[in-house]
């Protein structure tokens, strides 16, 4: 369901803009110099399958892929002569330093990036290509940035920054005065991805200064919805960690400016899965042939799950598709959770009887319902467990089908919602150990570069065995590992101690069902 917001709040905070200032500042920035008015695209699938008139904005399309040429380019254009001389800074493993570094080119401004170790090698060459000055620093953006910060300091350089800024987020706001001019029809919803609130704080306070009747809804995942919590509390809240998915808004603090314009001016708010937003680029490509990346697909995973939950019809709903810089290597893990993500898959473990005869009765029972994921290892047991995943033809389905099974005996579990047994246990089914005695099962992240596995089996190899582990390559700048160590429990207070001097978050997870069923 939509998450519901505090109404509104017309009273801005001392010392911030409101929509006015932001307005006239998008009026006279100077962002055509190096961006593209972009296209508002039909999208007759997604129409067609939610019953509303569907428009994309397609900042997809811009030089860099992405909207944030737009903010990056209007704020470096208006420094001054000295400033520019002596050049600019920024800290973004992404979309970002590819705004700083295609506008320094065009305005002839010595451009700094800094982005962490973990950026992928194809960013980094394509602000290099660009003639940014590429510094890498660190396993995270915050790293990146304090390096930065101290860089500005000591070159006299001007900090871009990738949102709070008036004159950045006026930059992306101008997209509201092309909508304006785009749209048909005075009444019309918007969706909005949100990380530090630049886009939407632009947008939102465009949209209400000169069309207050156009509604405007705000998207995040639900693992890094910084924004959100904020608006709840009343103040910004910084959030202990964030997703790894949908990293083009994977921020743990918003905007001062960012949180007052959005407060005033925001409708509702939509918060979404991996899952739905694996689905929601599919999506798209199956209406432009464009493959969008996660952020950039933020906005159609809400507005499909918005327009469900409120039963909309025959409305207009626009979508801003802010970027298309994506991994290559990333389009397995999203092709994976695509079909989940549009409730088209169901992932379950079921126990069948140990015994000749038995797969084929489950088959049998299934159906004309086709197999999509099927996990099973001989175990010397009275029953076997067995992973299955299923295709379903309508979102209903997943229910019919495991009520099916347990009225025919069958003792069931719903996987599909479990992000152990999807990213993990689906590729270790059967790994049973039962000399593991005493393990303890942890989910760890760790920054992906070169020798990071290295590192982290370095750290986590001690005086503990390591009885259970497993790594996937996903094409993030995160790795997430699955490891079981062998810990007595008159150990756990110093292997505790360990952990929280180790460096990389981790959560215990040995009370998982999907690890319990087919791991221990």
């Amino acid at each position: 369901m939509p998450d519901l917001l505090p109404p509104p709040s017309p009273t801005p905070l001392p010392g911030t803009l409101d929509g006015l200032d932001v307005l006239r500042l998008a009026l006279t920035s100077q962002v055509y110099g190096a961006a593209t008015e972009t296209a508002l695209s039909p999208a007759p699938r997604l129409s067609a399958r939610t019953g509303n008139r569907v428009l994309l904005k397609r900042e997809d399309q811009q030089p860099i892929f992405s909207f944030k040429l737009r903010g990056a380019y209007n704020k470096m254009s208006q420094l001054s002569a000295e400033e520019r001389a002596q050049g600019v800074i920024c800290a973004s493993a992404g979309n970002h330093a590819q705004g700083v570094a295609f506008a320094g080119q065009k305005l002839g401004i010595p451009s700094v990036i800094v982005m962490p170790a973990t950026t992928p090698d194809i960013k980094v060459q394509a602000c290099r290509a660009r003639g940014a000055e590429v510094i890498l620093h660190g396993d995270s953006f915050s790293d990146a940035e304090q390096h930065a910060l101290a860089l500005q300091q000591e070159r006299g350089l001007t900090f871009v920054h990738p949102y709070d800024d008036p004159l950045v987020l006026a930059g992306q706001g101008t997209i509201a005065l092309e909508l304006l001019r785009q749209v048909e029809g005075g009444e019309y919803t918007v969706f909005v991805p949100v990380g530090g609130g630049g886009l939407i704080a632009g947008v939102a306070s465009i949209l209400k200064a000169l069309r207050p009747g156009v509604r405007v809804i705000g998207v995040e995942p639900d693992d890094s919805d910084a924004m959100y919590q904020s608006l709840q509390a009343g103040e910004r809240v910084r959030l202990d960690s964030v997703g790894i998915f949908v990293d083009g808004v994977a921020v743990k603090q918003v905007g001062a400016y960012t949180f007052d314009l959005t407060r005033r001016y925001v409708d509702d708010w939509v918060r979404v899965s991996t899952d739905e937003v694996c689905a929601a680029i599919k999506d798209v490509f199956d209406d432009t042939r464009a493959v969008l990346e996660p952020a950039g697909a933020l906005s159609v995973a809400g507005l499909k799950k918005y327009a469900a939950a409120h039963e909309l019809r025959d409305r207009t709903l626009v979508a801003l598709t802010c970027g298309a810089n994506i991994n290559f290597d990333r389009l397995r893990h999203v092709a994976e959770r695509t079909e989940i993500g549009e409730q088209r898959e169901a992932i379950v473990a079921v126990t069948i009887p140990e015994r000749p005869g038995a797969f084929l009765e489950f088959i049998d029972l299934i159906g004309s319902r086709a197999i999509t994921e099927f996990n099973y290892r001989y175990a010397p047991r009275e029953d076997a467990r067995i992973f299955v995943g299923v295709q379903l033809g309508q979102p209903g389905e997943r229910q019919e089908l495991l009520t099916l099974l347990r009225g025919r005996g069958y003792p069931v579990l719903d996987l599909t919602d479990d992000e152990l047994a999807k990213v993990h246990v689906r590729h270790m089914v059967g790994g049973r150990a039962p000399e593991a005695v005493d393990e303890r099962v942890y989910a760890f992240t760790f920054p992906e570069r070169p020798g990071a596995l290295h590192d982290f089996l370095s750290h986590l190899q001690g005086e503990w065995n390591i009885s259970l582990f497993h790594y996937r390559n996903h094409g993030s700048a995160h790795g997430r590992v699955l490891a079981g160590v062998q810990v007595p429990d008159a150990d756990l207070p110093r292997f505790e101690d360990f952990l929280s001097g180790l460096g990389y978050p981790a959560h215990e997870v040995t009370a998982n069902p999907a690890y319990r069923l087919f791991l221990t």
